[in-house]
């Protein structure tokens, strides 16, 4: 399967969500109204778009209905789909360039429950799958079960782990896994933590303190901030990436569980909101369900 195949699969249910609602508000053989034009506006919402997006692509296909004088379906798509990508900022790619660092840091933040460990599992698999030798650290000490639940996914996907009991300092497990990753020569370190947010302050602490052991043992890490989000809270998503993006000097995001929902389109919202990049979503369960983001491919599936 192709990764357009597994993208399409993927995001069946917010593709579904838009155009069957757009399909019941417009009259066959006749010019798109007005009521087409609220159908849409609805799909966009309903898929989780975000308002202030949705606005911008209604007030510019309502401008083209009117002077293009649109009469289908398949027109008035296309028309979404050139009005959308007008309006997102492509030159962000899912690309994770290893390059020359090694080990390449990679720090995994997220509230729980988002997918985060299994996209660090996932992760490891797709570089292991490559060639890369990894290690991962189980620095989210806060809850016994996320270490247990990491050690597990470690030993399914064959990659060392480093950890310490629950309750440990996360900047001494940090410190570990970076000095296991340097001695074992190690290509991709990737670093779990807590993410809890009800209390910013703790967190943003916590994260920094994370980061300044990073770079202490090993200069210019971690490489790669990752926040985890979970697809199916549609908003909730850019709430929790905009409280992250002030705590942990992010450099992409991971979407997950597009597959279980019809929100899929709070991608389009986050990609308009914040200048980092979406790098991975999850369109399913297994290992290579974690693809690469494709912005391009990403407009085309929802408004095919």
């Amino acid at each position: 399967m192709t990764l357009f195949d597994k993208l399409k699969r993927g995001l069946f249910m917010t593709h579904t969500e838009i155009i069957e609602k757009v399909k019941e508000a417009v009259t066959p053989d006749l010019p798109i109204d007005q009521a087409a034009i609220d159908g849409l506006e609805e799909a966009l919402l309903g898929a989780d778009v975000g308002a202030e997006l949705t606005t911008r692509i209604i007030e510019r296909i309502e401008q083209r209905v009117r002077s293009e004088k649109i009469r289908d379906i398949a027109a008035l798509t296309a028309a979404v789909r050139e009005e959308t990508r007008a309006l997102i900022p492509y030159r962000k790619a899912g690309i994770i360039d290893i390059g020359s660092a090694k080990p390449f840091v990679v720090l995994v933040v997220g509230v729980n429950g988002t997918g985060k460990t299994t996209t660090i599992a996932k992760l490891a698999s797709r570089w292991k799958a490559e060639g890369k030798s990894v290690l991962i650290g189980a620095a989210d000490t806060f809850r016994a079960a996320a270490i247990e639940q990491l050690e597990m996914w470690a030993d399914r996907v064959g990659v060392p782990l480093v950890k310490h009991k629950a309750g440990s300092d996360p900047g001494a497990v940090a410190h570990d896994a970076v000095s296991a990753a340097k001695a074992r020569g190690a290509d991709v370190l990737l670093i779990d933590t807590a993410g809890r947010l009800h209390n910013k302050a703790y967190l943003m602490q916590e994260l920094a303190k994370i980061r300044r052991v990073i770079a202490k043992e090993l200069p210019g890490a971690p490489h790669e901030t990752l926040l985890v989000l979970d697809g199916t809270t549609g908003q909730n998503g850019v709430s929790q990436a905009a409280a992250f993006l002030e705590a942990a000097k992010l450099t992409g995001l991971v979407v997950t569980k597009l597959d279980g929902t019809a929100k899929g389109g709070v991608i389009l919202s986050i990609m308009r909101q914040f200048e980092i990049p979406v790098k991975f979503i999850g369109v399913g369960e297994s290992a290579d369900d974690l693809i690469p983001f494709d912005p391009e491919a990403y407009v085309e599936t929802l408004f095919e």
